[in-house]
C-alpha cells in the first residue's frame, strides 16, 4: 500500500511539473540583434549572413544547406537576452560551417524550429522556457563571386 502511495505521489509531481513547463514562441528583430556589441565583436565580418530573400552577390558555387539547433541557459536573463545569445551561437555555427566547406557566405537563412521553416528578411524565431531558450536555423553555404 505504501508503494502505491509513493507511485501516485511521484506521478502527481511529474504531471504538475509538465503543467508549469513553458515554451513561448517569439519573433525577434534580426537587425536589433546584429546591432548589439556581442554580435559585432564575435561574428566574422568576412563571412556575410543573408536572411530570407535578402539580396547578395552572384553565387559562384553552392556548397550545401546546413541546419543548426542551439540552446542556451535562460536562467536570470530576459527572454529577449537569452534569444539573442542563442541566435549568436547559431550564426557562429553557420559561419564555422561556411569556412569548413570552403564558402565565403551563408544565404537563405531561415528559422527552422522543430523542422518548421519560417522565412523572413527581418525576424528570427526563438522559443523560450523557464530555464532554456532555443533557436534553430537553416542556411545555405555558398561561394560568392568576388
Amino acid at each position: 500500500m505504501k508503494a502505491i502511495k509513493i507511485i501516485v505521489g511521484l506521478s502527481l509531481i511529474l504531471m504538475a511539473s509538465n503543467t508549469f513547463a513553458r515554451d513561448t514562441k517569439y519573433m525577434y528583430s534580426i537587425e536589433d540583434a546584429l546591432a548589439s556589441a556581442n554580435f559585432q565583436d564575435r561574428l566574422d565580418p568576412n563571412i556575410p549572413l543573408f536572411f530570407g530573400e535578402q539580396t547578395h552577390g552572384e553565387v559562384e558555387k553552392r556548397l550545401g544547406s546546413y541546419p543548426t539547433n542551439k540552446k542556451t541557459n535562460a536562467f536570470n536573463k530576459t527572454d529577449e537576452e537569452a534569444c539573442e545569445w542563442v541566435l549568436l551561437s547559431a550564426l557562429l555555427t553557420l559561419q564555422e560551417r561556411a569556412v569548413k566547406e570552403g564558402g565565403n557566405a551563408v544565404i537563405n537563412i531561415a528559422s527552422y524550429y522543430k523542422k518548421n521553416t519560417v522565412v523572413s528578411d527581418t525576424e528570427y524565431e526563438c522559443h523560450a522556457g523557464a530555464f532554456v531558450a532555443g533557436v534553430a536555423l537553416m542556411g545555405e553555404v555558398v561561394k560568392l563571386a568576388d
